[in-house]
């Protein structure tokens, strides 16, 4: 008997004990995890630091993987590893971020800038566009011209380059596709770099913009720019810009044309549309 109730008291103890011991094993997987993660973000090799910076982003909502990712971004020497980091934090929706990611607006690497530009616009902060806006046009907003060093990062080819190619980052949008297939339409380097940024400025509400997308849709030089802008104009849905649309009708490359033509018929669509009456202000009842 003495037997049987020991055994018995064993089965419920080890029943007891079972959650707590299933608990302490998924501390211990995700302390194991986390050894995993830091230990790459610190790893020699750049590729595994970025990887590591950029899997961060799928961590929405957790502490010490925004606090990781503003660390990377401050710290890391190599500029893919501080661009991986400023895409995650936008992709974790970090909000109270927005000013380390405004920061690395003094980064002395474009990929760096454009990441956060981009992260910064899904955060809900429209200061993001000016840096699309300054990419496209080699201008602020403000009037103001960019700075020497700026001017000269956006002119660099290889630079250029690097930004069109960053098919794994994949943060400069390209309708639909990373920058890395569209860069395989072109030998130019700039092109794709520019037309991305157009596309990003379709959404950006500052009428400044739209005369930015105008400009560039009249690009002598670069067709794939001049598609894009095209594109956006569509999208931001201005009939001011139906003008503009209509000139691109006349343009001698198919791929230019038709985005025009797709332009020039949404633009018409939603000019179209009826205007909503003004509603009247609601009368007041007499007092009784």
């Amino acid at each position: 008997m003495r037997l049987l109730i020991c055994a018995i008291c064993l089965v419920v103890l080890s029943t007891v004990a079972a959650p707590s011991t299933a608990q302490d094993s998924a501390q211990a997987q995700e302390q194991t995890a986390w050894t995993v993660l830091n230990t790459g973000l610190k790893d020699n090799s750049t590729d595994v630091r970025a990887i590591a910076a950029h899997v961060l982003g799928e961590l929405n909502g957790n502490a010490k993987a925004k606090d990781a990712a503003i660390s990377a971004l401050k710290n890391d020497k190599q500029a893919v590893v501080r661009a991986a980091a400023a895409q995650s934090l936008g992709e974790m929706g970090a909000k109270d971020a927005i000013a380390d990611l405004h920061a690395t607006f003094q980064d002395t690497d474009p990929l760096v800038i454009i990441a956060a530009a981009h992260s910064l616009i899904e955060l809900g902060d429209n200061s993001g566009y000016n840096v699309y806006y300054a990419v496209l046009t080699g201008g602020q907003k403000t009037g103001q011209s960019l700075t020497e060093q700026q001017k000269k990062m956006l002119k660099d080819p290889k630079k250029m380059a690097a930004l069109g190619v960053q098919a794994g980052i994949g943060f400069i949008p390209f309708g639909g596709l990373a920058m890395g297939g569209y860069k395989l339409l072109t030998r130019d380097d700039t092109s794709p770099v520019l037309a991305a940024a157009a596309l990003m400025l379709a959404k950006d509400p500052d009428p400044k913009s739209g005369k930015a997308l105008a400009e560039a849709s009249a690009n002598k030089d670069k067709w794939l720019v001049r598609a894009a802008a095209f594109d956006a104009i569509a999208r931001r849905g201005d009939p001011a810009l139906l003008d503009a649309a209509e000139a691109g009708l006349q343009d001698d490359k198919d791929q230019v044309k038709i985005s025009a033509a797709a332009a020039v018929i949404r633009l018409h669509d939603i000019q179209m549309q009826p205007k909503p009456e003004p509603q009247k202000p609601a009368s007041k009842k007499p007092k009784k």
